[in-house]
């Protein structure tokens, strides 16, 4: 019996360090995953810059802005700021501004565009802004979600990596409908190059016959076979 026990004291001390190395590594691949990105945009006295990000339905957006000048010691100029969904819709829409932010979740899959350029009344004048985007798990008010479930600490990472492994599992989903589309659309262009090459292969053979049919009638008229 004592045998017994100290075999299973062992087989627990051999899998706790490796479920504490998975539970470590789970942390680390959900850290390592985007969720917030702040971006650094130069522009230009004239032009437009864009930034887009592809992003799946049913997912929420957050994203503050502001402009720092080139110069310290000039005043900030203003700007002018548009975000579109991927069929163009209007979602977010500003003029003569320093800063300001949107959120949105998201209707449709695709590229989300963030447009930004400096107003007519700052010609001459070059900025940069700072834009910083926070996607899905990263948008979500974490502090209400303790203070209101009663969590901290350890749970609270918990719920954090749950809620990370949930956005995975999603995202996965996601992509595998975006891969069996994509399968769908290449197999259906597959058929019709291949009916094509038919139809193709068939004309040519009738244009053949054709031509050998009017060259045998011009040579019979011509009485030369």
């Amino acid at each position: 019996m004592e045998e017994k026990n100290g075999v299973a004291i062992c087989r627990a001390a051999v899998t706790m360090p490796g479920f504490f190395f998975f539970l470590l590594f789970s942390f680390l691949f959900v850290s390592w995953m985007p969720g917030t990105e702040a971006v650094w945009i130069n522009l230009p006295a004239g032009g437009t810059k864009c930034v887009s990000e592809e992003i799946q339905p049913n997912v929420v957006v957050l994203a503050d802005y502001s402009v720092v000048p080139e110069d310290s010691s000039q005043e900030h100029p203003t700007i002018s700021a548009k975000v579109t969904s991927p069929y163009g819709n209007s979602l977010h829409q500003k003029e003569k501004i320093t800063s300001g932010q949107f959120a949105f979740t998201t209707s449709e899959a695709g590229n989300y565009l963030a447009c930004f350029w400096i107003d007519s009344s700052n010609k001459g004048v070059a900025a940069n802004v700072i834009l910083d985007w926070k996607i899905g798990i990263a948008a979500k008010d974490w502090d209400s979600v303790a203070k209101k479930e009663k969590i901290e600490g350890v749970e609270l990472e918990l719920k954090k990596l749950e809620a990370q492994v949930q956005a995975i599992h999603q995202n996965l989903l996601y992509l595998k409908s975006r891969e069996a589309d994509m399968r769908e659309v290449s197999e259906t262009t597959n058929a019709r190059v291949a009916w094509f090459s038919i139809m193709s292969l068939g004309v040519c053979i009738v244009v053949s016959v054709l031509q050998l049919w009017h060259l045998k009638s011009f040579f019979q008229k011509k009485k030369l076979i």
